[in-house]
């Protein structure tokens, strides 16, 4: 069994609650706009990192990440963006991608809207963990956390870190 912390949209600041939230994770999952190479170091040092560019990332985060990253986790085939949009809404492209590659789990950030939700016609979980960050118009800052067992992905828990401002 592997514990995941997933977050996004953190745009250069990696609030220490999230510390406290992802201790017991082995892994921390980033969906796109860390924002600062500090940001991103903080990561890397705290848990092995999954992580992805965002379209505020500079070339000094970009050159350090992929735009998309396909993985399994346990028996679960991931796949992680930035801008992905949600089912029945993806971007371009990502329909496509989501075809080819058949993952379980789909994640993406950048709207700052949590989203979990299952993509029926595709038979992939749809994930967008909102923002973590301080940056942008969500009103509640959030991340999520869940066990990958297999096949199966449990104990989904929605963080609340507090309002933005």
């Amino acid at each position: 069994m592997r514990k995941i912390g997933l977050l996004s949209d953190t745009h250069g600041w990696i609030d220490p609650a999230l510390m406290h939230h992802f201790r017991a994770c082995d892994e921390v999952w980033h969906a796109g706009d860390i924002g600062d190479p500090a940001a991103l170091d903080t990561l890397i040092a705290f848990r092995p990192l999954r992580a992805v560019y965002g379209n505020i990332d500079g070339n000094n985060v970009r050159s350090r990440l992929s735009e998309t990253l396909h993985f399994a986790c346990e028996e679960v085939k991931v796949c992680i963006t930035h801008i992905g949009g949600r089912p029945g809404a993806y971007k371009p492209g990502i329909a496509r991608t989501l075809a080819q590659h058949q993952p379980d789990l789909f994640i993406c950030g950048h709207s700052h809207i949590l989203v979990v939700q299952m993509d029926k016609p595709l038979r992939c979980l749809h994930m967008n963990p909102g923002a973590a960050g301080k940056q942008g118009f969500h009103t509640v800052r959030t991340a999520l956390r869940f066990d990958i067992e297999g096949k199966d992905i449990k104990n989904l828990q929605v963080i609340e870190l507090g309002k933005r401002a």
